[in-house]
């Protein structure tokens, strides 16, 4: 595995954020989900995709804080622009578990 330093790690800004609204994808590959995340006065709503189906249905998802990837470019996801990149990891199928807090934080909030 490649080594970096710290100043790598402080080039990708991950926040925290609140799902504010959640509905299936339409027009994408692979099964996913839209994701409006609330990352606070400074940063905003920003809209993701999420391939998060097998462990979530979007009604479940509207409130949750959500880690996230702030400072990547748009990509564009089938008819959908995505401003960030909701993180999450694997489980044992591979399918997405989220990256959450175990307490509730304020929006915004950087990863260090």
């Amino acid at each position: 595995m490649d080594q970096i330093v710290y100043a790598d790690f402080e080039k990708v800004d991950i926040r925290i954020g609140t799902i504010r609204a959640a509905q299936p994808l339409e027009g994408a590959r692979k099964p996913a989900i839209r994701l409006e995340i609330d990352f606070g006065p400074d940063i905003g709503v920003k809209k993701s995709s999420a391939q998060l189906t097998v462990h979530y249905a979007p009604e479940t998802l509207i409130g949750r804080q959500v880690a996230a990837v702030v400072n990547f470019p748009p990509r564009q996801i089938g008819k959908f622009m995505s401003e960030v990149l909701t993180l999450g990891f694997p489980d044992s199928d591979g399918a997405v578990v989220l990256v959450v807090p175990d307490k509730a934080v304020p929006n915004g909030g950087k990863l260090f």
